[in-house]
């Protein structure tokens, strides 16, 4: 069963998106809403932390939790979240179509990528990912063999990292990351929901295991009016001699 500050955390983002609140308006204080859901208030903060994690509300003190524009779904571009855990969040209507899952010598240019060579054995993954009805986001993976064996639908279908963590006992440490716009290809127009659009954002990410092995290359394609990339940058101020 799920935490119940998830649960009201749920609730709260269904009234938000159904206009309940809407954007420049005011939640019930916590008391209120401890009051309506039964519950303490320290669950009640709980769940007001994570919509203000992910965009849904700011914090203002003195006046309480003020609703944002949430139009757009925001992605944390710096963070190792898989979709899994991130629909796990928001808790909208999310769900994996996995179109190709299959095993091959690696390409020179994807030998080139994942720094191996061409008759290393890598898994080919695509899938689309359906939010709240539509498909607009189109994932290809590649993941050396050696180090993940056994993949298959079902594990694509649910989370590839909730298995090689859980299952197979690795630590996935940290990626690199490119983020580009281009060009929809025939691929995208065929797997995703469009809606006429003619670019597509793109993030290419390198994933490394804690013993700095490079284990994953993934292409994640994007439409473009669906999502905010968004980040944390912290100033480290230089001493000037």
């Amino acid at each position: 069963m799920k935490n119940k500050f998830l649960v009201i955390y749920n609730e709260l983002v269904q009234m938000i998106q159904r206009g309940k609140f809407q954007p420049g308006e005011t939640l019930p204080s916590e008391h209120e809403l401890s009051n309506l859901f039964q519950t303490s208030r320290e669950t009640i903060r709980k769940a007001l932390n994570i919509l203000a994690q992910n965009g849904y509300i700011q914090k203002i003190r003195g006046k309480g939790s003020v609703v944002l524009d949430h139009s757009k779904f925001e992605f944390p571009v710096s963070g190792l979240t898989s979709f899994k855990e991130l629909s796990d969040q928001l808790g909208q209507g999310f769900r994996t179509y996995v179109h190709e899952l299959t095993l091959g010598s690696a390409s020179e240019s994807l030998a080139q990528r994942m720094n191996c060579t061409e008759d290393h054995k890598l898994w080919k993954i695509v899938r689309s990912r359906e939010i709240a009805g539509e498909r607009i986001i189109l994932d290809k993976d590649y993941i050396k063999e050696d180090l993940v064996p056994n993949l298959n639908k079902k594990i694509a279908e649910q989370s590839i990292y909730e298995y090689i963590e859980n299952n197979l006992g690795l630590e996935i440490s940290f990626a690199k990351k490119e983020i580009v716009v281009e060009p929809v290809t025939e691929e995208d127009e065929s797997l995703l929901d469009l809606s006429g659009h003619q670019q597509v954002v793109v993030i290419r990410s390198y994933v490394y295991l804690a013993d700095v092995t490079l284990f994953q290359f993934t292409e994640s394609r994007h439409r473009p009016d669906k999502f905010q990339f968004v980040d944390f940058a912290r100033r480290t101020k230089n001493r000037y001699e």
